[in-house]
């Protein structure tokens, strides 16, 4: 279940991140930041269990 949300989560930023810029620079930041949020998402939810 969790691997599922964390797959979803990816996903999701991964597309908003190709939506919301407009070169290949700014494509690999967003993707940068996007893989940042979820690690800390899985790093949160590991801290909890």
């Amino acid at each position: 279940m969790l691997k599922k949300i964390l797959a979803v989560l990816a996903l999701v930023g991964a597309f908003g991140s190709v939506a919301g810029c407009n070169t290949v620079d700014g494509i690999g930041k967003d993707l940068g930041v996007a893989g940042s949020a979820t690690s800390d998402a899985a790093r949160d939810v590991g801290k909890k269990m």
